[in-house]
C-alpha cells in the first residue's frame, strides 16, 4: 500500500488501534519501519482495541537517546549561580538537531529535536530567577526558541522581534529574561511554517515554581503530542512524551495515598483539541498553574494546543488505573497509559 494512502482515517477505519499500528509498523514507505510486521499481525488477529507489549514489540529507547519514563521526572534546573544582590541566574545550552526517533515499535520518524529528544528538556526555575538560554542551531533550517511567559519583545523568539527571532543554520543566540509568572508554561520553535516546526518535535515544558514552592508531591511531566508519519497534515500516531503506549506497556508506579502532581501540556498539531481522562479517580485542576487554588475537581480536561494545566490527586485504593485521551481515536492510536498503584 502506497504511503500517501495510509491516512489516519483509513488506518482507524480499517482496523482500530491494533491493526492501525500494525499497518504502520509493516509499511516501510510510511515511516521507514521494518521489523514490526509479524508482531503487528498477531495483535490485529487478536482484535484488541490496543496492542499490548507481547504482540507489538518494543521501542529501542537507547537508540532514541531518551526514555519516556525518564522524561516523566527529568527536571532540568540548569547551571545556577548567585549574582550580586542574591538573585539566582540559571543557564542552559539547548541545541536544535535533526534525529530519527522511534515513536512506536518499528515506526521511525525524522524529527527535529531540542537536545536530542522529543519533547525537549523540561526547563525549571523559581519565580524571579534570571534565565539565560544559549540556543545553538545545528540544523540546515532556521529555528528559534519561543517561551510562553512574561518577557521583553527582543526575547520572544519570533520572526521580526530581533536577532533571536530567526536563528540561521550554524548560528546561535542567547535568550535572557526573568522567570515569570509562576506556573506551567512551554517553549517551542516559532519559525514559519509554524505547524511543520512544531509537528516535527521542537517543543518542551517550562515550569516556574511559585515563591516558596508547592507542597511536596510525586511530580510527573506529560507532554501530549502526535506524529504525522506520512506528511499529509494528519497524525497517525498519538502519545504522551512521544512513544505510543509507553505507559500502557510499562505502567507508571505510584504509592497509594501520596500526593501526585501532573504537569500536563498539549502541543498536538493538526487536531483542534486534546484531552486527559483518568479512570477510577478525580483530580484538582489548576489551569496554567498560575493560581494556587484549583478551578475544579474532575476526571477529564480538554486542552487546545499550547494550553496546559496542573493536576493534583491521591489514589486511595491500589490497582491499575487507566488514563488516556477521551477522543477514542487518539487513545487507540497510542495515547493510553496505566498507573500501577501499590
Amino acid at each position: 500500500m502506497a504511503g500517501p494512502e495510509l491516512t489516519r482515517r483509513a488506518l482507524f477505519g480499517a482496523a482500530a488501534g491494533a491493526g492501525a499500528l500494525a499497518l504502520l509498523a509493516g509499511g516501510s514507505r510510511v515511516a521507514g519501519a521494518g521489523d514490526g510486521d509479524a508482531a503487528g499481525a498477531d495483535g490485529a488477529a487478536h482484535g484488541h482495541g490496543v496492542l499490548h507489549a507481547g504482540t507489538r514489540g518494543s521501542v529501542d529507547h537507547a537508540r532514541n537517546g531518551f526514555d519516556p519514563h525518564a522524561v516523566l521526572t527529568d527536571f532540568d534546573g540548569g547551571a545556577t549561580r548567585r549574582l550580586p544582590g542574591g538573585r539566582v541566574l540559571r543557564e542552559w545550552t539547548v541545541v536544535a538537531e535533526e534525529k530519527e526517533i522511534e515513536i512506536a515499535p518499528g515506526v521511525r520518524f525524522p524529527a527535529w529535536t531540542y537536545n536530542g529528544r522529543v519533547p525537549g528538556p523540561t526547563l525549571r526555575a523559581s519565580a524571579g530567577d534570571l534565565l539565560r538560554i544559549r540556543f545553538v542551531n545545528a540544523t540546515p533550517h532556521p529555528h528559534t526558541m519561543h517561551f510562553h511567559g512574561l518577557h521583553r519583545a527582543v526575547a520572544d523568539g519570533a520572526p521580526g522581534t530581533g536577532p533571536g527571532g530567526l536563528v540561521a543554520p550554524g548560528r546561535e543566540h542567547v535568550y535572557e529574561f526573568a522567570a515569570e509568572p509562576f506556573g506551567l508554561h512551554l517553549y517551542h520553535c516559532h519559525t514559519f511554517p509554524l505547524a511543520a516546526h512544531i509537528a516535527k518535535g521542537l517543543y518542551g515544558a517550562f515550569i516556574v515554581d511559585p515563591p516558596g514552592g508547592r507542597p511536596e508531591a510525586r511530580e510527573l511531566v506529560m507532554v501530549q503530542n502526535g506524529f504525522d508519519t506520512n506528511f499529509d497534515s494528519a497524525n497517525e500516531v498519538y502519545a504522551v512524551n512521544t512513544v505510543a503506549f509507553a505507559y500502557l506497556d510499562r505502567p507508571i508506579a505510584l504509592p497509594r495515598d501520596d500526593l501526585v502532581r501532573i504537569y500536563l501540556v498539549n502541543v498536538l498539531e493538526y487536531d483542534l483539541l486534546n484531552s486527559f481522562h483518568l479512570h477510577g479517580n478525580f483530580f484538582h485542576y489548576f489551569p496554567t498553574g498560575t493560581s494556587l487554588e484549583p478551578s475544579e475537581l474532575t476526571d477529564t480536561v480538554a486542552q487546545v494546543q499550547g494550553q496546559r494545566g496542573i493536576l493534583e490527586l491521591r489514589f486511595p485504593h491500589p490497582g491499575r488505573y487507566m488514563f488516556h485521551a477521551h477522543q477514542s481515536e487518539f487513545a487507540e492510536l497510542g495515547w493510553t497509559g496505566l498507573f500501577e498503584v501499590s
